[in-house]
């Protein structure tokens, strides 16, 4: 069965069930963003953003991972990613700090070291082992929904893909951009 029929909680939902752990695997080398106007038209256009400047970057999904993290929830996010990397890659790498500063762990894998590994179909978030949020994406990198699923055998193929993917993955502060 693909999925619950659970309707698909809010990330404050979603983040807020979670008791030990949150999980995060990436997998696209590019998501649609608006490439004229906003962060990633911004960062184009030379503009870095200041880690010490806080007030100037700092959203409400910052404020959710601290919260989760702050109640002693592992939050851990990999990225599969090609080499030579996108453009794209080149500015979630440069923005990491911020899901490090809110206390996610992050990690990037080169696409080439995890051809021996069974990937799930599509990017996810894996909550204490058990619920699964499908993250649906378009052709272009546009969201296609979400979707839940109680499966448990949906639920051990992203948690041992999650951990082979974390476990060959180098950590964000090491990874160097090529």
């Amino acid at each position: 069965m693909p999925s619950s029929g659970r309707p698909v909680p809010t990330w404050d939902e979603l983040l807020g069930s979670a008791q030990r752990s949150a999980i995060h695997l990436e997998m696209r080398d590019s998501y649609a963003v608006d490439k004229e106007k906003g962060p990633f038209a911004d960062w184009r256009a030379g503009v870095r953003l200041d880690p010490d400047d806080r007030a100037s970057w700092w959203r409400p999904w910052h404020s959710l991972i601290a919260a989760t993290v702050a109640r002693g929830v592992a939050v851990r996010r990999a990225r599969v990613v090609s080499e030579p990397v996108s453009e794209y890659i080149r500015f979630e790498h440069s923005g990491t700090f911020k899901n490090l500063l809110a206390g996610e762990q992050v990690r990037w894998l080169p696409r080439r070291l995890a051809s021996e590994i069974a990937l799930p179909g599509n990017d996810f978030w894996l909550i204490d082992g058990t619920l699964v949020r499908w993250n649906h994406f378009t052709g272009e990198g546009h969201s296609g929904g979400g979707e839940i699923s109680e499966n448990p055998a949906a639920a051990k193929l992203c948690a041992t893909a999650f951990e082979e993917v974390w476990d060959r993955a180098i950590p964000h502060d090491t990874y160097k951009i090529r």
